[in-house]
């Protein structure tokens, strides 16, 4: 709305200095008081006709503007947040099978037991259900031609990861949605280490 209202604003103003020129134009073209020195008419015509080519030059500016303003009001940028919502199945050109029979799982990774920490639960992760795999009788191996079933996608909100479960299709991907675990942090001190009623210390013999 900003922008369509400064576009008419711009336009309002283009125009009062189109209608500006056009009256200089025709205060210009007043015949002026007759007067027998033909010296003094050639001048004064020379001027006019100089003032009409500077008039006539920044009409020519004003319609230009006028045109470049028009351009660029037509060929605006759309409204995105109308966008968002649409169904996208028909541009990934994904095959059928894989839009309304797999199912995603939306959650949190845990936290890794190494230096990293919480560092690995900050973003939100999307994986595909596992499907039934080829398993060698000898050896054990397995092997798939699902091409999603070792995809993790990562998003930075829950709020994003189920937008883009839901755009897959109206009857597409079904999703479950993990909420994240917040741990509670516990009271402790330095001194319950030595405390003789609290069995704090575990032997390793």
């Amino acid at each position: 709305m900003a922008a369509v209202s400064m576009s008419v604003a711009l336009k309002q103003a283009l125009w009062g200095r189109r209608a500006a020129a056009v009256g200089a134009v025709s205060v210009s073209k007043v015949p002026t008081r007759l007067l027998s020195t033909s010296t003094w008419r050639l001048a004064q015509d020379q001027t006019q006709d100089t003032q009409l080519i500077a008039v006539d030059e920044k009409l020519a500016e004003v319609e230009l503007e006028l045109q470049l303003l028009d351009f660029a009001t037509a060929t605006a940028m759309p409204d995105l947040s109308r966008v968002c919502d649409l169904d996208i199945t028909t541009l990934t050109g994904v095959p059928e099978e894989h839009i309304k029979t797999r199912k995603v799982r939306i959650f949190v990774p845990a936290r890794n037991n190494m230096q990293s920490g919480v560092n690995n639960t900050k973003k939100w992760k999307m994986e595909f259900d596992t499907r039934e795999r080829w398993e060698n009788p000898l050896m054990g191996w397995s092997s798939t031609a699902d091409p999603l079933s070792n995809l993790v996608l990562t998003f930075s909100t829950k709020e994003d990861a189920v937008a883009f479960a839901e755009k897959n299709g109206k009857f597409g991907w079904s999703f479950d949605v993990e909420e994240r675990k917040v741990p509670k942090p516990k009271s402790k001190s330095y001194g319950a280490n030595f405390s003789w009623n609290k069995r704090t210390r575990v032997s390793t013999k």
